[in-house]
């Protein structure tokens, strides 16, 4: 469902998101969740090599696993349907579902980039392959996502092993892994959207999938998009299927068992998780070499920067500026793309990695921008404000990310709130001088919360063709003294489209998926053609 018709959450998801705190995350997420693939994730979808996939077998235990395919193989001719054009073998835990028929999850993801999907529906038998019928797809934001490139091999499958309870080795492959795949699924009133399963991905620091015993192991869970699609079909089902993958032999490790949820953890190994998902393992499927895929992490790729300066610029936002320690130039970047960066933190076993907006102008060669804001609960944004200091090192691979100016010359409006500003900021730098007409448009709450102000009404009084507008939800006194913004209240579809001119203009968003939500939906009940919309979000909501 598009949640314009229905609350696209169930009961199970709704008691989770009361249960944690958020509000009626229905009010503003419906514009994210819809009954069919946007045209950008059709194209997403089909160009990838693999898709994650979970449901339930005969026996009614739920199961995660992947299918991948040839060069090419998954199309979409509609954007209701994707097809599959490969097999499956019956060592897969759900070879039965894919040949009946029957209520599945999806996740699209791509590790070099770090971009990643989500649909739930139908899958059927065809003669060449499976046709998945879409009942509801969402995109998310690339937290907790380890780069790595992949190449194709030609598959050897060997012999499969199954049983109840971890070996050895299978430990081993759990306590070093980053990465792992859930599936959950639901079933609740009759002709839902909401029904069905649900495929998603886990990431963390190598070791953050603690074994408590060869039966039972204990999943940490960080901030997400508070959707709570995995914790709320575990509160309503706790049926749970995990898919650990051997990134280097292309191996799959299957585990089907019962999760419970500790919404109050206290064990040490993670003091950073909101929550614990305590997981008894009832079946273990070991496929080895089961892909015709191997990855790789993209160390070779990566560089040590060095922290040159830190500016604050907002309550809570900081800048940190980047620069190499050899005499190469920095890797060019497009306005809007994000640089992956890692740094060792105190406490945790491995490197920890994120993904944060580069915000200053592409031009610049002799730096990268990051304009971070400090949250409260984040791992690595409280180390870099309160641990990263000038003449810090960190890794760096190259900048990524596929979110950036649409080509062509119609004006362009750039639409931000928070720390949104930062993918908005650097295209403002590159529109500047280049004759494209463009508006920036940023919502905060006041002065205090609002950063880089005069760096923008620099450009923009600098350049003709750029305009901006500034929205504070609620001014201090002061700010009404100095009028240092142009609109007191809420930044709205309508102002937007305003300031557009109705001329063609192409709308890019960035911020928290509240605001998203709010000024995507209203741009199309606006008739804003949906490719004229691009959009970035970020973090939790």
């Amino acid at each position: 469902m598009t949640g314009t018709q229905e609350n696209p959450f169930h009961e199970g998801e709704r008691a989770a998101q009361e249960r944690a705190g958020v509000g009626d995350v229905s009010a503003w997420a419906g514009g994210f969740i819809r009954d069919h693939l946007p045209s950008q994730h059709r194209a997403f979808h089909t160009a990838l090599p693999f898709l994650v996939l979970a449901g339930a077998d005969g026996q009614g235990q739920v199961w995660a696993t992947i299918l991948d395919g040839a060069e090419g193989f998954i199309t979409s001719p509609d954007a209701r349907h994707l097809t599959l054009a490969t097999s499956v073998e019956d060592a897969d835990p759900l070879a039965g579902r894919f040949a009946q028929g029957g209520d599945i999850g999806g996740l699209g993801i791509e590790l070099a980039s770090r971009r990643r999907n989500r649909f739930s529906g139908h899958i059927a038998p065809g003669a060449e392959g499976f046709t998945i019928s879409m009942r509801q797809t969402f995109g998310n934001c690339p937290q907790y996502i380890h780069p790595r490139g992949l190449r194709r091999v030609t598959r050897e499958p060997r012999e499969v092993a199954r049983n109840s309870v971890l070996s050895d080795a299978q430990i081993a492959l759990i306590e070093r892994t980053d990465t792992l795949f859930i599936g959950s699924g639901h079933d609740g009133r009759e002709g839902a959207a909401s029904n069905g399963y649900d495929a998603s991905h886990r990431g963390g620091a190598p070791g953050f999938v603690h074994v408590e015993s060869p039966t039972r192991l204990l999943l940490p869970d960080y901030a997400g998009n508070n959707f709570f699609n995995t914790i709320g079909n575990l509160m309503a089902d706790p049926r749970v299927g995990l898919l650990f993958v051997d990134f280097k032999s292309g191996g799959l490790l299957h585990l089907t068992g019962r999760a419970h949820i500790d919404w109050s953890p206290r064990d040490a190994h993670d003091p950073d998780a909101w929550r614990m998902i305590r997981i008894d393992i009832e079946a273990v499927i070991e496929r080895p070499a089961a892909l015709g895929l191997r990855w790789h992490a993209l160390a070779g790729q990566a560089r040590h920067l060095c922290l040159t300066r830190r500016v604050k610029e907002a309550d809570h936002i900081t800048s940190f500026y980047f620069a190499p320690l050899d005499d190469r130039p920095l890797a060019p970047f497009a306005p809007g793309q994000h640089l992956p960066i890692a740094v060792q933190i105190p406490g945790q076993a491995g490197m920890t990695a994120r993904s944060y907006s580069l915000s200053g102008d592409p031009a610049d060669r002799s730096a990268y921008r990051l304009s971070i804001k400090r949250e409260e609960r984040g791992l690595m944004s409280r180390h870099l404000h309160d641990a990263l200091w000038p003449g810090k090192v960190i890794e760096a691979l190259p900048p990524a990310g596929a979110f950036g100016l649409p080509e062509g010359d119609e004006p362009v409006v750039l639409i931000s709130a928070g720390v949104g500003l930062t993918p908005m900021l650097s295209m403002l730098h590159a529109l500047a001088g280049t004759g494209r007409p463009a508006c920036y448009v940023h919502a905060a709450k006041n002065a205090r919360e609002r950063a880089m102000g005069a760096e923008v009404r620099a450009l923009v009084t600098a350049h003709e063709t750029l305009r901006s507008r500034v929205y504070f939800s609620e001014p201090t006194a002061e700010d009404r003294l100095g009028r240092d913004y142009d609109v007191e209240g809420v930044l709205t579809a309508e102002a937007v489209i305003a300031l557009a001119g109705g001329n063609g203009a192409h709308f890019l968003l960035c911020g928290p998926p509240r605001f998203l939500s709010d000024i995507r939906s209203g741009l199309e009940q606006h008739g804003i053609a949906p490719g004229h919309i691009h959009f970035e979000t970020f973090g939790p909501g």
